[in-house]
This record gives structure tokens, sequence and C-alpha cells, in this order.
């Protein structure tokens, strides 16, 4: 008896989460071989944001989620488990798009540090310029 899984990559600054969710679970959420609670630590705001997708559908206790997640922060791999898990409803079923869209779930978080300049002390941060 082999079980089905859809998969979603989910990414957001420098971390990258393959989130992979099997059907007739009872809601569990593992980040890592961990509880995400274990994971992310106490922050309810975290704890939330990563089930906010399924709790958008109202499928919090249908699925168990299954995450690998690394690099970046702890907020970074929050948005993209969270981004990932939206994709991998997405595998569900199509029509679930409209409502993953309008709930923002389904946009990458461009934002990225900027990289040092050559010759120069940080990203944007220019040495004193002195003209005489």
């Amino acid at each position: 008896m082999s079980t089905q899984y859809y998969w979603g990559t989910g990414r957001r600054k420098t971390a990258v989460a393959r989130v992979r969710l099997r059907p007739q679970g009872e809601g569990k959420v593992m980040i890592n071989g961990r509880e995400h609670i274990e994971h992310i630590g106490g922050s309810p705001r975290l704890q939330a944001d990563i089930i906010a997708p399924l709790r958008l559908l109202g499928f919090e206790k249908k699925y168990d989620v299954l995450v690998t997640v690394n690099g970046g922060g702890i907020h970074g791999q929050v948005g993209a488990i969270r981004h990932g898990l939206a994709r991998a409803l997405l595998q569900v079923d199509p029509a679930f798009r409209q409502k993953l869209k309008a709930g923002g779930h389904l946009t990458r978080d461009p934002r990225m540090k900027e990289r040092k300049k050559y010759g120069q002390k940080k990203a944007r941060k220019r040495f004193q310029f002195s003209k005489r």
C-alpha cells in the first residue's frame, strides 16, 4: 500500500523548503524530523504562519506536512515553508489557486540581502570622499 504525496518547493531569501503533504493525516507538521513548535520556538505568530495556507482552505486536520528546510534564518524558513505548502496544495487541486493567490501565499518574497561591492565597506556604505 503506497501513500500518495503532494510536493511543493518554497523559497524566501536564502531559505529553501521542500514540503510534502500526506493525505489522511491528523494535522502533524514535522520540520527536519522535529515537531514544528520545537523547530521554530514559541512564537505563536510564526506557528500560525506555517499552517496559514491550510487554515485558509480549512484543511488543518486533513493533511500531515513533512518539511525539509535549510538556509536562512527562522523567519526566512517559515516564509519558505508557507510558500512550499501553498504550492503543494495546488498539486492537490488547481482550483485552490484563486484563494491561495488572494491570500498572498503563492507569491515568492524576493527580498534578499544586497551583495557587498568590492572596494567598499558594505553593500551601500562608501568610504568617506575627500576632494583634497
